[in-house]
């Protein structure tokens, strides 16, 4: 193993075990260099590692800080004190998680499973890995599963991963060659940096407004150096929320189609904003991403793929080579949940539930600039000054509440937003009460 994974294990067992707290800043990187007496260069891998983890979180000239730690047993009270030096710290309402559930969800997933799991032929035909085409029978309902407005694809076009963000790593792997250019959106998801990290990707941040992407930024990029893929999310982007409307999705489809640059549309939170994809506009060169994980359960889920007819092998072939094949008793629970309208009833009970937390929101952070969509699992805070990104997030995490800063999700590492991510999903209803009306407060009261 390099050394400097080495160095980046040690770093993530301290903040693991507890002895690098939340919101504490680390050496910076030069000192950290000397101490270790290794080269700059390699502190600075160190760092972009635990980065990539998800450990910490920089800003260019305020240094490195820890960010908040997984959820520790307890009430997950939020504090409207700071703890006292030499108290344990508060446990976490973790904010930074995102996972819907509907009341009763258990219940409505267990019907399958049971007949499932009572049937030995067809648990034995399951237990095993899935092919990237999974079956016929998978093929048609995910394809029933993806349709939309103005789009439904053939099952033939249907391939199956563990979950999307395998889905995400075989699109663009199948795209993209070692040294390519992806361009994104200025703010994208998390781990589309440390896939593009792991395939020797660069990740190019496009020019966008408050209807998404520019498609001249879309075509500048291109003319700098050739894009080899888009990777968009055009519907209740994470973090933003924004959903494009439809004349800039045709703008951005007739500059894809002119330029002929693929495009990978992630999906996974359109079942919340139901409306056309971009597929629907540029069918011939959209990859769309979407899954089960949101939908139904994050423990037991598949990653969904519809890729144009002629991409087909190449990017089964790319699910292969990376490991990323769905579980076979998950691809037979899945197509159970669809057949039988267990994901549209959670799927409708999952919409009336963020909505009810969004009109949460609104209340407890009324007068603060906050972005988002009444159906959306999360908001983006765009920070009162002086707040900055990386003291607020130590400072809920020193009060009991883990948020997402804004940098974690900037692709540009010299432009990061003084912002936080707040996901509304996972936590139990009065939690994310208690946790919004602190967050308030802090706010208001400043660094």
């Amino acid at each position: 193993m390099d050394d400097y994974l080495r160095l980046a294990d040690r770093i993530a067992a301290d903040i693991a075990s507890g002895r690098l707290r939340p919101g504490q800043r680390l050496l910076p990187q030069r000192t950290f260099a000397r101490r270790r007496g290794i080269a700059a260069s390699t502190a600075g891998r160190v760092y972009g590692e635990l980065v990539r983890r998800g450990l910490v979180v920089g800003e260019v000239g305020r240094g490195t800080f820890v960010r908040a730690a997984p959820p520790a047993p307890g009430d997950g009270r939020a504090l409207t004190e700071p703890p006292h030096p030499g108290t344990a710290a508060p446990a976490l309402v973790n904010l930074e998680l995102n996972y819907p559930t509907a009341a009763g969800q258990s219940a409505l997933l267990t019907p399958a499973l049971t007949a499932l799991l009572g049937d030995p032929a067809a648990l034995t035909a399951t237990l095993g890995p899935a092919a990237a085409t999974g079956t016929p029978e998978a093929r048609a309902a995910a394809a029933r599963l993806l349709a939309a407005p103005g789009w439904r694809p053939a099952p033939a076009q249907v391939l199956f991963t563990g979950n999307a963000r395998q889905s995400i790593a075989a699109a663009l792997a199948s795209l993209v060659r070692p040294g390519g250019r992806v361009g994104v959106e200025p703010l994208t998801y998390p781990l589309v940096k440390e896939i593009a990290a792991r395939l020797g990707v660069t990740l190019v941040p496009l020019a966008a407004d408050d209807d998404g992407p520019l498609p001249e930024s879309v075509a500048a990029a291109h003319r700098t150096a050739p894009l080899s893929a888009l990777y968009l999310q055009p519907t209740l982007h994470n973090p933003t929320s924004l959903t494009t409307p439809g004349p800039r999705r045709e703008a951005l489809a007739r500059t894809v189609t002119a330029l002929g640059v693929p495009v990978v549309e992630d999906r996974i939170w359109s079942f919340l904003r139901p409306g056309p994809p971009l597929a629907a506009l540029a069918p011939g060169l959209t990859h769309v991403v979407d899954g089960l994980s949101k939908r139904v359960a994050p423990g037991l889920t598949v990653g969904l793929l519809a890729v144009p007819g002629e991409r087909v092998p190449a990017v089964a072939a790319a699910i292969r080579s990376g490991g990323w094949s769905a579980g076979g008793f998950a691809l037979a629970a899945a197509v159970r949940w669809i057949e039988d309208g267990t994901v549209d009833r959670l799927v409708a009970a999952k919409r009336a539930e963020a909505a009810r937390r969004q009109r949460l929101l609104a209340t407890r952070l009324r007068g603060f600039a906050v972005r988002s969509d009444p159906y959306a699992c999360y908001a983006w805070w765009e920070l009162p000054a002086p707040w900055r990104a990386d003291t607020f997030t130590a400072t809920a995490a020193a009060h009991g509440i883990a948020v997402t800063p804004g940098p974690s999700f900037a692709v540009d590492p010299a432009r990061t937003p003084d912002a936080v991510r707040l996901g509304l999903a996972s936590a139990p209803e009065p939690e994310l009460e208690r946790a919004l009306r602190t967050l308030a407060e802090l706010a208001h009261r400043g660094p």
